[in-house]
């Protein structure tokens, strides 16, 4: 590696295996990359043939953690994952000096109620704005909505339940509502159906206590791209826009695939 390289070898610290799909990563981090929380960095790893890989991956992780983390699908013969999920702690990974991405708070001017909404992996830059600061200081409402196919692929429960025990975000913990959805059965203490149904069917905004409308809210949006775009509808005809460097709107999204 020399200077001039767009990447540094960071050494994986920690693997977790959330189900036999998911997993996550955690390695050290190069004091100079500098990131807000929502954006992503390009990740390399390297086949038995000597060619390298990339993918973009969203943090896991504040901006002001000493570690990254990463969360990950494996794609049955996926040409990337199936190499990042056979590394090993002590093992290297590529990852890139820059990070990217527009899905973080200064896409949105005013608002009081920031909604996230998530599908699978597209819980990682929701975790990034939750160990953030920013968040919790700008608006008075939280709603975290994350959405699986089944209760056994939501992931990072105990992180998302233990952000009132973190001693810097204690005072503000009240202001936090998760809503836990599953797809494919119904559970008890989540929602059933899709992102979607449950917006059509107004049950998100009466399980989180709190209307969805142009002036107060600021909505996220990470997941597969037809959840994106069937949100991004129906939140349109709601008067809910896109938020655009030319016209700041209360939509921002993130295609996580």
């Amino acid at each position: 590696m020399t200077a001039d390289d767009p990447f540094t070898r960071q050494t994986l610290s920690d693997i977790n295996v959330w189900s036999p799909s998911l997993f996550s990563l955690r390695c050290s981090r190069d004091p100079a990359l500098r990131f807000r929380a929502g954006q992503f960095a390009r990740l390399g790893v390297q086949k038995a043939d000597g060619s390298t890989v990339w993918r973009a991956y969203s943090m896991v992780s504040a901006p002001h953690d000493e570690f990254l983390e990463f969360f990950s699908i494996v794609v049955p013969g996926g040409e990337f994952t199936s190499q990042l999920s056979g590394l090993s702690v002590g093992d290297e990974l590529l990852v890139g000096k820059q990070a990217f991405g527009f899905l973080t708070l200064d896409r949105f001017v005013g608002g009081r109620d920031l909604w996230l909404l998530a599908s699978g992996t597209g819980l990682a830059p929701f975790l990034s704005i939750l160990g953030d600061f920013e968040a919790w200081q700008r608006f008075e409402r939280i709603v975290l909505v994350y959405s699986a196919r089944t209760d056994a692929e939501l992931a990072y429960q105990p992180l998302i339940h233990g952000l009132a025990e973190q001693e810097h975000l204690a005072e503000y913990a009240s202001k936090l509502t998760y809503l836990p959805v599953v797809t494919r059965a119904q559970v008890p203490g989540c929602l059933h159906g899709r992102i979607t149904t449950l917006l059509r069917s107004g049950e998100l905004e009466q399980a989180a206590g709190l209307a969805l409308d142009p002036l107060h809210s600021r909505v996220m949006i990470c997941g597969n791209p037809q959840m994106i775009d069937d949100t991004r509808g129906l939140l349109k005809e709601r008067d809910l826009q896109l938020s655009l460097s030319r016209r700041p709107g209360q939509v921002a999204v993130e295609n996580y695939w």
